[in-house]
């Protein structure tokens, strides 16, 4: 098996997902070298804290976020709703169902968001699992470039969806590779350096030399970054659904 370089990271965007990986899984184009990254697998079958162990080969080691394509249940096929409940739990759609956008301005798809309950329906345990179901549209072969930007409404493509699987850290340092023990040292040496600048410019009127400047610097920042600490323990800066990662 080929191994990944370091540092290798799978991080597409929405017109991505959708304009390149779910459109070649619904033509059934490149598969070898999509499942490597996102496999076929019935998510709604599978305990969310089970994805991860059998996510793609490049991507199972990613302790974010995880990709699937889900195909359509038969109860689906034959008109029903598709079911999103098992022995554990289910997932709950949250808000409403949004469209996707192309760099283009064109719509290319839409995108549901879930969350996942431990327990019956209604009284569930919500949990930090959460979901982003992407669905492609289907273009008029007579019009490729129709997006239903005239008012329609536009037909989806169901024989596969694309899954996004990832959980909610409450950190800020969701994205930060270093051992926590790392940050913490960093924070401390950040924090005592900058006590001593300030000192520093204390006796010497905002004059010092070049080491003294450069301790300054380091003080502002620190000052900042244990503040950003701080807040990370308290309430996470973002959530997924407030960044706009297209």
């Amino acid at each position: 098996m080929e191994e990944s370089p370091t540092g290798f990271r799978f991080y597409p965007t929405e017109e991505e997902l959708i304009s390149f990986y779910l459109h070649n899984q619904l033509c059934g184009l490149k598969q070898d070298k999509l499942h490597r990254v996102i496999p076929v697998l019935d998510i709604f079958d599978t305990e969310p804290w089970n994805l991860p162990q059998v996510a793609g080969e490049l991507c199972r080691e990613d302790r974010e976020q995880w990709f699937f394509f889900a195909p359509m249940q038969e109860r689906e096929a034959r008109g029903g709703r598709p079911s999103r409940s098992m022995a554990t739990g289910y997932w709950k759609a949250t808000g409403s169902t949004s469209y996707v956008y192309s760099s283009e301005n064109k719509v290319i798809g839409v995108k549901k968001s879930m969350v996942f309950y431990v327990g019956k329906a209604p009284t569930g345990r919500k949990t930090p699992w959460k979901l982003n179901e992407y669905r492609a549209i289907e273009l008029s072969p007579s019009n490729p470039n129709s997006t239903g930007s005239n008012g329609s409404i536009p037909k989806l493509k169901r024989e596969f969806t694309l899954c996004r699987v990832y959980v909610v850290s409450g950190s800020s340092r969701a994205f930060d590779r270093r051992p926590p023990e790392a940050v913490a040292g960093e924070t401390a040496i950040q924090v005592s350096d900058g006590a001593a600048s300030s000192g520093g410019r204390a006796s010497s009127g905002g004059c010092g030399d070049g080491d003294a400047s450069l301790s300054g610097v380091v003080a502002g920042n620190a000052g900042s970054s244990s503040q950003l600490e701080m807040a990370s323990l308290e309430e996470p800066i973002w959530d997924w659904e407030q960044l706009d990662w297209l």
